[in-house]
């Protein structure tokens, strides 16, 4: 295994968090009288923070003041059902469960809201993650690499050393903005046919492969 640390995306690459996002975007534009979207739809919305996939969710037009109140109906909801149908996908524990055994520090850095992102990061994978950050307010959302550099920090790893796994350009642009190498993964929100457009490192189609770079 060629580095030390490995820094994780969550949503579309750790986790498949499609089903519960989707319930969540539905039930809140219900409350707001909007059109209801498909799953195939929300996957689109993903990637850019919670915020963002409001603004598309929302009917065209949408006032400033009621994308907020979405917002704030969004997040109440999903704090409570962010795990009720979420789970990770095939080999992704005994990837991760492998790293760990060989002294590997891993990390989430995700756009999802940060109490999310460690209650999953803790209830479906304890003990196996070192740092898990999600969006937070003062810290730049990816594809900054403002997240990215607070992980390292607290790993203590050099970004020479450690290597971002994503499943959209989102996290390639992260990757490439944080001077890590990119791994991206072909089972996740985007697909193969489209991560491909992008020069990564490394594509994978099984976790299991990871452990071969």
């Amino acid at each position: 295994m060629k580095y030390d640390a490995y820094i994780f995306d969550m949503d579309g690459t750790i986790l498949n968090t499609i089903e519960d996002l989707t319930d969540s975007t539905n039930y809140t534009m219900e409350k707001m009288g909007y059109p209801l979207h498909t799953i195939e739809e929300v996957k689109w919305f993903v990637g850019n923070g919670i915020i963002n996939l409001i603004k598309r969710a929302v009917p065209e037009g949408t006032s400033d003041e009621d994308i907020k109140k979405t917002y704030d109906i969004f997040m109440e909801y999903y704090k409570v059902h962010c795990n009720d149908k979420t789970g990770p996908y095939d080999g992704i524990t005994a990837l991760l469960t492998e790293l760990k055994k060989s002294s590997k520090k891993l990390a989430v850095v995700s756009n999802k809201a940060d109490v999310p992102v460690k209650k999953l990061a803790e209830d479906i994978f304890p003990g196996l993650f070192d740092i898990a950050i999600g969006e937070r307010e003062g810290v730049n959302k990816k594809p900054e690499k403002d997240m990215v550099e607070i992980a390292l920090n607290y790993l203590k790893c050099d970004k020479k050393n450690a290597v971002y796994i994503g499943d959209t350009d989102v996290d390639f642009l992260t990757a490439k903005n944080s001077g890590l190498d990119c791994i991206l993964v072909s089972w996740g929100f985007r697909g193969a046919d489209f991560i491909k457009k992008y020069d990564a490192n490394y594509f994978v189609d099984r976790p299991e492969e990871i452990l071969d770079i």
